[in-house]
């Protein structure tokens, strides 16, 4: 057979000929399957321990570039993710090899000499005996002017590659480069230096340079007044002030300065370099100029990336002293310049920096800086309206998804944010006596109501004169207008809500306008959503227009809306059925929801009678929304209005979920529709439990969705509390549980299934939370808490939440005693629970969090702690020191992970916390050590 075929590396190592053919068939072969089958086999080999000596043999025969390149890049990928496979007496010699290899490659491809120079910088990171790594690379290969190249990409890549994610060299390693680089950066920007004054003006050697010093800034290591004073700033100026710069040479340039500004955030320490930099980007203005003039856009976008990052820069000391020193308020001009600039990309660069300085001038709160700035941000304002103008020629709606639609949304956005500096009611009756006053072009109309639109709701609307008129006058729009200031006046409207709501007058006109609207294509959707949000605003005044609203939703399809909007409207109509009075509810629920129904069982007719399946999530997701937002006031002791309704419809939906078990997309928009139901109606819905629950459970043992669980949880979070129904409950979650962990017990079961872990603990969290000893004295809860020590370690957002919650929530029912009559009887539990798995659970939770687990996740892992702790603090000592005995102290590359004291003061605070914040901060610190 074919052993590129055969797959896995069992037969040995695999011989040369055959790796040459993988990587052929991987570059060359015309048959996809062909590809793949190779990018598979050769895979297998990179994981095995052979790919170390065949990928370096490959180097040595330097046969082609595509079997250089994968051997270089099988190196890094090693030496990143496999170096413990080394033993410590080899290290010397790989890294004598790689250097030869990069040294004899250097002319081969830039890429491949890219692959080695990350393979060296890694290797050096985490090879604890290799001391001074850029003093001897320096004095190695600083004479050779043709080493030069591959020489300064290891000094790139290196500083780059101190903050890798997949090194994990810990932070007493990494501050021990960090310092070792610092000690010889002057020595690299002198070679850089003299690198620039012996090739001139080869731009290629210039853009590695500027590549090296930007990521020397980036670090941070560089000293400042030694840069301040150093040829090399002069000579990035130099290549920014020049026309003839070409573009690499340009974007190398400009980001090599938005490092270094990047570098001297803290300005006050770094004055000399401050001021250097400060004066070189304001001599660019002429160039930007030309560049606008040449319209070459490539560089216009650089020079505002480089007068952006200088004001982001100097932003505290601008807002500190304006006008004064570095304060000058040039820089706000250069970025005003640049928002004049015709295509909306170059003003879009500086959002961010306007959002910073609003946010600032917003804490301070002080009227005379806001009227320092507030010229310029109307004049960033009136930039802004312009732009998002569309088309004169452009026909039909805006179009919001394409870059242009997300640039005005960004746009709406910011305007949000820093219209308190112009006033909003100012700005707002500016724009309107524009139109009033002029008759400009139907761009320029539309382009103002987006602005209005986008400010209306930070308008006061008490008994604003305005505002009325603008309402009034909208809404009288002829049809004649073009469709996309229709289109724009709608979404106006829309956001106006709470004018019509102070104003019940005009509820009536600008409903006929909607109607209007939604009676038209291209502007149905629009006109939903703006009747859903007077629906949700006004859901008192709207009451009388219950028959109306009832009308369109029965009519639904006839209206041209897209799914959302359909389903906004019915949320709508929901809030405001919610409104009227209980004996009517019933009623109207039942004709809201029958057109979905009918539907449904329409689809299932059809099924029985062709056998072909027809898709039912529309309807399901509209009856989910209605259920949802259809939540009126019930006095105790009434009946619920909607549980007759949910009663009569709960047979289709039980077809719909039988018929399409197998479909998880399906199965889950039947169960988040029943989810609502049983919440709609809350302990109203008891005679769907049986049946639910045994349907639930049945499907489930043959397709196990985790959609069943999450339903379990909120049956678990409605019933638990019922004394006759903890029983059924615990049998439900016995049931569910036997078919879960046969799922995630196989090969990376957990890793596979996160949502099924996340499902599942949300269940097991809703039992402690509502009924505690009816699970503690099951059998199940020593392998549901099995099953959550195996989780702790899963790197995935909500399935690892709800993990921790659910230990957390456990432990915490021993611990906090609510003086109910059950709080003995659970404290004993928790303390036969904890006395068998406490040690394995601490182990497990130090080493997931020291290994396994991104930052973010700490504070879970911190409360587990902290609630382990409270509940035994000295068993917990014992168990925290056998947990940190067990921790690796050493890397592979033989640098300290963890000292003795750095162990021993851990465990200390931790002990000693007083609250569970303390716990959190000392984890944070220990783990950055295993980083």
């Amino acid at each position: 057979g074919n052993p590129v075929r055969d797959g896995v590396m069992e037969g040995g190592k695999p011989s040369l000929a055959l790796v040459y053919q993988a990587v052929q068939a991987l570059y060359h072969d015309p048959d996809p399957a062909g590809k793949e089958r190779a990018s598979v086999w050769l895979g297998e080999l990179q994981r095995s321990m052979y790919a170390w000596e065949i990928s370096d043999q490959l180097l040595q025969l330097k046969q082609d570039v595509e079997s250089c390149y994968f051997a270089a890049q099988t190196m890094k990928m090693k030496i990143q993710t496999s170096f413990y496979e080394l033993p410590p007496e080899t290290h010397n010699a790989l890294r004598d090899s790689l250097l030869t290899h990069i040294q004899n490659l250097k002319d081969l491809s830039p890429i491949i000499v890219t692959q080695l120079a990350l393979a060296i910088a890694d290797l050096a990171l985490q090879m604890a005996s290799w001391k001074g790594c850029v003093h001897t690379l320096i004095e190695k290969y600083n004479n050779d002017i043709s080493s030069m190249p591959f020489l300064v990409e290891i000094l790139t890549v290196l500083p780059e590659e101190v903050h890798s994610r997949s090194l994990r060299i810990g932070a007493n390693r990494r501050t021990e480069i960090i310092e070792d680089l610092a000690y010889y950066s002057s020595t690299v920007v002198t070679l850089l230096t003299s690198c620039v004054e012996k090739t001139g003006n080869d731009e290629k050697m210039l853009i590695k340079v500027f590549r090296c010093l930007g990521s020397w800034f980036n670090l941070g290591v560089l000293d400042s007044n030694f840069m301040a004073s150093n040829q090399l700033l002069m000579v990035l100026f130099q290549v920014l002030q020049r026309d003839e710069t070409s573009t690499n040479l340009h974007e190398a340039a400009s980001d090599c300065v938005c490092s270094a500004l990047y570098a001297i955030e803290n300005v006050d320490t770094n004055m000399a370099l401050a001021l250097q930099l400060f004066q070189g980007v304001l001599t660019l203005e002429t160039a930007y100029h030309m560049a606008v003039a040449r319209e070459d856009l490539d560089k216009v976008l650089n020079y505002c990336r480089i007068f952006t990052e200088l004001c982001e820069t100097f932003l505290e000391t601008t807002v500190r002293s304006p006008g004064q020193g570095m304060g000058d308020l040039r820089t706000l001009e250069l970025l005003l310049i640049c928002a004049g600039h015709p295509q909306y990309e170059v003003v879009e660069i500086s959002f961010n920096f306007w959002y910073r300085l609003g946010e600032h001038l917003y804490k301070i709160n002080d009227a005379a800086l806001h009227t320092i700035f507030r010229p310029y941000i109307q004049r960033l304002l009136h930039c802004l309206a312009r732009h998002c103008q569309l088309d004169p020629d452009h026909e039909g709606i805006p179009e919001d998804t394409d870059d242009f639609g997300e640039f005005r949304m960004r746009v709406s956005d910011l305007v949000k944010d820093v219209i308190f500096l112009v006033g909003s009611m100012e700005c707002f009756s500016q724009l309107y006596s524009t139109l009033k006053e002029g008759n400009p072009p139907w761009e320029v109309t539309e382009a103002v109501l987006f602005i209005m639109a986008a400010i209306a709701k930070s308008v006061d609307p008490e008994n604003n004169p305005t505002l009325s008129e603008v309402l009034q006058q909208v809404v009288l729009l002829p049809e004649s207008v073009h469709m996309a200031v229709r289109y724009t006046s709608i979404e106006l409207v829309g956001e106006m809500s709470e004018v019509v709501d102070r104003n019940p007058r005009f509820l009536d006109p600008v409903l006929n306008y909607l109607m209007k609207g939604l009676r038209e294509k291209p502007l149905a959707s629009a006109a939903a959503k703006a009747i859903h949000n007077i629906c949700s605003v006004c859901r008192d005044h709207m009451a009388q227009h219950f028959q109306g609203l009832l009308d369109i939703a029965r009519s639904l399809d006839s209206f041209a809306l897209s799914t959302e909007a359909a389903v906004g409207l019915l949320k709508g109509t929901a809030l405001v059925l919610a409104r009227l009075p209980l004996e009517k509810i019933a009623e109207c629920l039942s004709d809201l929801c029958a057109v979905q129904v009918l539907a449904l069982k329409k689809l299932l007719a059809e099924e029985s009678t062709n056998g072909k399946s027809a898709d039912p999530t529309v309807w399901l997701d509209r009856l989910a929304v209605i259920f949802r937002h259809t939540n009126p006031i019930v006095e105790n002791g009434q009946t619920h209005p909607c549980q007759k309704v949910i009663q009569e419809i709960w047979p289709v939906l039980s077809d719909t979920l039988n018929t399409h078990q197998a479909d998880n997309r399906i199965v889950e928009r039947c169960c988040r529709c029943l989810r609502f139901a049983v919440r709609c109606v809350g302990k109203g819905s008891a005679s769907l439990l049986q049946p639910l629950v045994t349907q639930m459970v049945s499907v489930y043992q043959v397709y196990p969705h985790s959609c069943f669980l999450y339903l379990g949880s909120i049956l678990v979070d409605e019933y638990g509390m019922e004394e006759g129904c903890r029983q059924g409950l615990l049998d439900m979650l016995q049931a569910l549980c036997m078919p879960t962990f046969q799922l995630l017990e196989q090969p990376n079961g957990l890793r596979n299934h996160p949502d099924t872990v996340d499902d599942l603990f949300r269940l097991a969290t809703r039992f402690v939370q509502r009924s505690p000893v009816t699970l503690l004295s099951s059998s199940i809860i020593v392998h549901i808490i099995q099953c959550a020590i195996a989780a702790t370690s899963l790197d995935h957002r909500d399935a690892n939440c709800s993990v921790m919650k659910f230990v957390r929530d456990l432990i915490h029912t021993g611990v906090a005693n609510d003086h109910e009559e059950d709080f003995e009887v659970r404290k004993q539990l928790i303390g036969q629970a904890m006395e068998q798995h406490g040690q394995q659970l601490v182990t497990q939770l130090m080493h997931s969090c020291c290994f396994c687990l991104p930052p973010y996740t700490l504070p879970d892992v911190a409360e587990v702690l902290w609630e382990v702790m409270v509940f035994d603090r000295p068993t917990f000592c014992r168990w925290l020191e056998n947990a940190l005995k067990g921790l690796p102290k050493e890397t592979s590359g033989g640098a300290v992970t963890v000292t003795h004291k750095q162990l021993t003061d851990f465990h200390k605070q931790v002990t000693s916390a007083e609250e569970c914040k303390q716990v959190c901060w000392a984890i944070r610190e220990f783990t950055r050590l295993f980083r």
